[in-house]
């Protein structure tokens, strides 16, 4: 079996290769990340499905989400963020467009498939752009565009120019403090119900009855809204979205340390300081400019979500 190797660091020259390179395939099928037909996007050998409460918006693109732990090892966790993760897990988010949300049994365009790899030096990142015959994806590092058109639901047809990210750009929205990381995949963000072949059961629950996990209480993390939820306060609803949206960058190791403003959903309200920043927020989501990367279009619902809690807020 090949690796190919890429010498490149993420984030300036804080994530160097190891002593035998930072290695990735250059095809996503090395992986062996999905079995059957890969457009079909059924979970190989390994590879586990997982949930947010709230999501990351990307040009309303449609994602799934698979994680994959070495035998005989576990996540552990220790606050409301990352878990510690063992060295070989891996992290996979597929984006894709339904052809028609309205019918998703009329086929999907996969655009892009990225990748953490954790090491033993750290975190390693590709990004594979799906071939347009949906059989597999390559390994690219310059990133680019790909026109996309769907029907949403609806009924109306939807143009975008999809743009995939550079590796260069990986470390503005994974960086903490200098290093690669995880963005979504925080306990808080985990801490929900899911179904899984039966009754509904709390996913970290899951994880550590199929043996990701070491046993966890959930009521002893936050457990983080869904943004879309209206049985949850406004004010929960909207830093929760924040939470995903912006905390990744605007917290004290991220991209935006140095900023004002703190995303965190476990911060007080006094030390967020979005009573003082709630104009320059609005300003930066209506104008497409928060969040900085993966995003070519303006999130209305998130917009019209916002409007209304700054509007609270006077």
């Amino acid at each position: 079996m090949v690796l190919f190797v890429v010498a490149q660091s993420f984030i300036g020259n804080n994530n160097p290769a190891d002593e035998n390179g930072t290695l990735l395939f250059p095809k996503l099928s090395g992986y062996h990340i999905f079995t059957g037909n890969p457009s079909d996007l059924i979970p190989g050998q390994g590879f586990i499905p997982y949930n947010l409460s709230t999501t990351l918006f990307s040009d309303y693109a449609e994602k799934q989400r698979l994680i994959k732990i070495p035998a005989g090892s576990s996540l552990k966790a220790v606050n409301n963020g990352l878990p510690e993760f063992p060295d070989g897990a891996i992290l996979v988010k597929t984006f894709f467009y339904f052809n028609d949300k309205r019918d998703t049994g009329k086929g999907k365009r996969i655009i892009e498939t990225r990748v953490l790899v954790k090491t033993n030096t750290g975190w390693n990142a590709g990004t594979y752009k799906w071939k347009a015959e949906q059989t597999d994806a390559d390994l690219i590092s310059s990133g680019g565009k790909e026109h996309v058109q769907w029907i949403d639901n609806n009924g109306e047809s939807k143009n975008i120019s999809y743009r995939i990210p550079a590796n260069t750009q990986c470390g503005t929205c994974h960086n903490s403090g200098g290093s690669l990381a995880p963005i979504g995949f925080k306990i808080q963000n985990l801490n929900i119900d899911v179904v899984r072949q039966g009754p509904a059961i709390n996913q970290l629950t899951w994880f550590h009855n199929i043996s990701i996990l070491h046993a966890v209480n959930p009521h002893s993390f936050l457990s983080l809204p869904d943004w879309k939820n209206t049985s949850f306060t406004l004010e929960q609803r909207a830093r929760a979205y924040i939470e995903v949206n912006c905390a990744h960058c605007h917290n004290d190791k991220g991209y935006c340390a140095k900023a004002d403003f703190h995303a965190g959903y476990e911060l007080s309200f006094a030390e967020t300081n979005i009573s003082n920043k709630k104009d320059r927020i609005l300003k930066w989501m209506k104008s497409g400019r928060m969040p900085l990367i993966g995003t070519t279009v303006v999130h209305k619902e998130g917009v019209a979500l916002m409007e209304e809690y700054i509007k609270s807020l006077q």
